[in-house]
């Protein structure tokens, strides 16, 4: 059966600044720019939180790290080993590996090694990793994203840790692709698929090809400007899974306004009856 998991981006307003990498065209390698957020959870607090609250799994965005040495990911670590949490996967949120700008791209499928490794350290299961951007029609750069997941599926693999992408960002916006890259990699590399990713009336559709081959599931719900969620739809979406008789986590995603935790809350009662 499901199991139910969190991601950080749940909380993203609760967990400190947010460091969003960004590429820096003028002196072409990565920056961090700082989004300042209230720091009302402490990231080595969060495991034992969401194992209080009956979350079996927890996935980290790669910008909520508030510290990446060798003693912060040993303690980060031991905090998933003591509240008895998986720490599923590494959510890296940079990263263009379609780009047809070799230089840049290899910079990033480097900068991604050095989160690999961080995962590694820190105890994660799964580092996530971004397609690309190009525009999904593009077979050039489909072949340049498969060509970097399997280097750094590969890579990962030497630490201890598996790769999956996700249908992200503009590459992996068509169900195709993302099978496309499957079937590329092979067993190297695993499928994410998140409820609020795929739009227009092929959504469902798109979901019934993706979460069959899917080890998580991103459960976003679409909500109004009260962040009430659109129920039909959440629904739909996990009756999906049911019916591919998916059995992995279901990551509540809850990023609408007013208190997170009351929102997380609301997402889950509705995926309540597909979980374990």
């Amino acid at each position: 059966m499901p199991f139910l998991s969190l991601t950080s981006w749940s909380l993203h307003r609760n967990l400190g600044p947010l460091r969003w990498t960004r590429w820096d065209e003028r002196n072409r390698s990565q920056i961090t720019v700082a989004q300042e957020q209230p720091e009302l959870i402490k990231l080595l607090e969060l495991p034992a939180i969401v194992a209080n609250k009956g979350f079996k799994s927890l996935e980290i965005c790669e910008f909520h790290f508030p510290d990446t040495s060798e003693g912060y990911l040993q303690k980060l670590r031991e905090s998933f080993a003591e509240a008895g949490v998986r720490f599923y996967t590494l959510l890296i949120e940079y990263g263009d590996i379609s780009s047809p700008d070799a230089a840049r791209r290899q910079s990033d499928i480097d900068w991604i090694k050095g989160w690999i490794d961080i995962a590694a350290r820190a105890g994660a299961e799964r580092v996530r990793v971004i397609a690309g951007d190009a525009e999904p029609g593009d077979e050039q750069a489909l072949q340049r994203s498969a060509d970097a997941l399997r280097e750094l599926s590969k890579y990962a693999d030497t630490v201890g840790v598996r790769v999956v992408t996700e249908n992200f960002h503009l590459l992996t916006s068509v169900a195709d692709n993302c099978l496309a890259l499957l079937s590329a990699c092979g067993e190297q590399l695993g499928l994410t698929s998140d409820f609020g990713n795929f739009k227009g009336d092929g959504k469902y559709s798109e979901l019934a090809k993706t979460i069959p081959l899917s080890e998580s599931i991103h459960a976003k719900a679409q909500t109004d400007a009260d962040g009430i969620p659109e129920e039909s739809d959440f629904i739909r979406c996990l009756q999906i899974a049911k019916e591919a008789g998916y059995e992995g986590p279901i990551t509540l995603v809850y990023d609408g306004p007013g208190d997170m935790w009351a929102g997380i809350e609301r997402v889950r009662r509705l995926a309540a009856p597909y979980l374990n």
